[in-house]
């Protein structure tokens, strides 16, 4: 049985395609640049050119796919509905999901599916952690709107539970809620990376207005910019909520903000 892994560069994706190799499956890695993911994804992967939201040109890299990992990400409602229809069509009887932050047209049209699905719903994701880098490395300062607690999750185990749901039975339909085993402000975040790359990192507030228009200036639209500045304004309580099913899928804790700065903390020196 083969599993095709959409986003499999990305930052939950590349932790599907490593859970899945390390247990010895066979898996298709789907990808806009093959000879990028050369770089980035373990060996015995295979590579397939292509990009889920263009789903018609998909053919040949789901011939012979059993089993299908997504990535909810921005394109993908208008075509999520055809990708899991192209899916289904080929001969996927199982998926797992990794929502956009909401459930949307993909997200349902694979529950109507009629085949094995599996909903992961991790809420802040700790590489987001890496978009103060360029701030730190340069003047020693992270600026944010709010200090508000999140539940951040590592990315890894997103992958290793997307991993058990495909590969094991008892987890079609199930929506599974991910958090890390802690929930730490963007203040106690920094503590912990003043401390493993050892110098002092300041903490300045900045505006609602100020942080959206930071993130309208990267491409993203005045919707959605509006949309995570919000939620970070005021996180659903089930954002700051600490959740044991990572361990309870996987049957190993969830890893910690701490490990995970252990292994970028290069990425901020």
């Amino acid at each position: 049985m083969t599993t095709l892994v959409t986003g499999a560069t990305g930052n939950t994706g590349r932790h599907v395609v490593r859970e899945l190799l390390e247990r010895g499956e066979k898996v298709r890695a789907l990808t806009r640049n093959p000879a990028a993911a050369l770089r980035i994804l373990p060996s015995g992967v295979e590579l397939a050119e292509g990009t889920h939201t263009a789903p018609d040109a998909l053919a040949a890299a789901l011939d012979g796919i059993d089993r299908l990992h997504v990535t909810v990400t921005a394109g993908l409602a208008e075509v999520g509905p055809e990708l899991v229809r192209r899916a289904v069509d080929a001969g996927v009887r199982r998926i797992t999901v990794v929502w956009g932050g909401a459930v949307g047209a993909a997200e349902e049209a694979i529950a109507a599916s009629g085949v094995e699905w599996t909903r992961l719903e991790p809420q802040e994701f700790m590489s987001n952690t890496a978009t103060w880098a360029d701030s730190i490395r340069a003047e020693g300062v992270v600026r944010e709107p709010y200090d508000l607690p999140s539940a951040l999750v590592h990315e890894a185990d997103i992958g290793a539970v997307a991993a058990v749901a495909l590969l094991e039975d008892g987890h079609s339909g199930q929506v599974y809620n991910l958090t890390g085993p802690e929930a730490l402000t963007p203040r106690e975040r920094v503590a912990h990376l003043s401390r493993a790359i050892g110098r002092e990192i300041g903490f300045v507030t900045i505006t609602h207005e100020q942080a959206v228009d930071r993130l309208m200036a990267t491409g993203v639209s005045r919707a959605d910019a509006d949309y995570v500045i919000g939620w970070y304004a005021a996180p659903p309580a089930v954002s700051t909520t600490i959740d044991d099913t990572v361990e309870r899928v996987t049957g190993r804790p969830a890893r910690t903000f701490a490990h995970w700065v252990t292994e970028n903390a290069h990425r901020f020196q």
